[in-house]
């Protein structure tokens, strides 16, 4: 994982995401899950095309399900739109990082 996209626990999610003065998308995954790997590296090329312009983490369903919960990820990857520390937008499912950005408003 680069430092385009930083891994987030449950403690930080207040602060990183809610608190956030810009857009933050979110990838709710989990080591095990196969198509989360494949989202990993789309969302990577979104992140340093989006630049400054939004921040980028990830959050592991198994370690923050306390916040998988509260915000009905049933299914996994789930990428969201934060804006204003409220969810805005989610996909659910391997995209790329066209189709995600797109998806979010951001390219």
């Amino acid at each position: 994982m680069s430092q385009a996209v930083r891994e987030i626990t449950e403690a930080e999610f207040q602060r990183e995401v809610l608190e956030s003065a810009k857009p933050v998308i979110v990838d709710f995954w989990a080591p095990w899950c196969g198509p989360c790997k494949m989202v990993a590296p789309e969302l990577e090329k979104l992140a340093v095309t989006v630049g400054e312009a939004a921040s980028f983490v990830k959050v592991n369903v198994d370690e923050a399900s306390g916040v998988a919960r509260s915000y009905g990820i049933m299914s996994i990857p789930t990428i969201a739109k934060f804006e204003g520390g409220t969810l805005v937008a989610q996909v659910v499912g391997a995209r790329g990082a066209d189709a995600l950005g797109r998806e979010f408003g951001l390219v």
